[in-house]
């Protein structure tokens, strides 16, 4: 396969969430929601390997996008599987996902309180076995350059403010869900000026 076909198959796909296909992960699991999809970078993988995908994000114009690439991938795709709304609040029933993608969205919390209601919402829709991958900024590798805006938010050397995740946020979310770490937690610093740091959960 060269590296057409490859870009064909795969898309944009998150590399650290592609990392977790090649290493199997995902075998034997048939639901997928991605909460904050966007256009679906991390659906159309998914999609065209028959996994019954779920996309929810705030904005329209990109849901609609994805309807027209999930159409193109599956032409019986329901479009009601691509919800708009808030993800404090998830339309969607309990323990109904075998894999919860949530990348570059958690950073987008207005405070610590908001951050807890989201995973809150991603451990109440993911199934026992579940898998959870989690991307977002973190404090973890940051310079010292940052300043503190309150309830979790910072203006980081990148120029934007986000809220970040710290270590004891996730030691507090591993006791709090009984969730197991199944990858070492793995940042990565970008140009000094911002850090990614990827999370990937069991659900017990």
């Amino acid at each position: 396969m060269n590296f057409r076909e490859l870009n064909a198959q795969l898309g944009n796909i998150d590399i650290y969430l592609l990392d977790q296909i090649l290493k199997g992960r995902f075998e034997g699991k048939s639901k997928v929601l991605d909460v904050g999809c966007g256009e679906g970078r991390n659906l159309i993988y998914f999609a065209r390997e028959g996994f019954d995908v779920y996309g929810f994000d705030q904005n329209p114009s990109a849901l609609q996008m994805l309807r027209y690439l999930l159409k193109g991938v599956r032409p019986d795709f329901d479009e009601r599987k691509l919800i708009e709304g808030d993800a404090q609040s998830l339309p969607l029933p309990a323990g109904y996902f075998d894999i919860v993608v949530s990348s570059a969205v958690l950073h987008f919390a207005e405070s610590v309180d908001a951050f807890h209601k989201q995973v809150a919402e991603l451990f109440r829709v993911l199934a026992p076995d579940g898998i959870l991958f989690i991307r977002m900024t973190s404090d973890i590798g940051l310079p010292d350059a940052i300043e503190n805006l309150g309830s979790g938010r910072y203006l980081i050397p990148d120029g934007s403010a986000r809220f970040l995740l710290t270590r004891s946020l996730i030691e507090e979310i591993v006791e709090k869900f009984s969730w197991q770490l199944i990858e070492p937690v793995k940042t990565t610093v970008v140009d000094d000026v911002r850090c990614m740091t990827t999370l990937v959960f069991r659900k017990d």
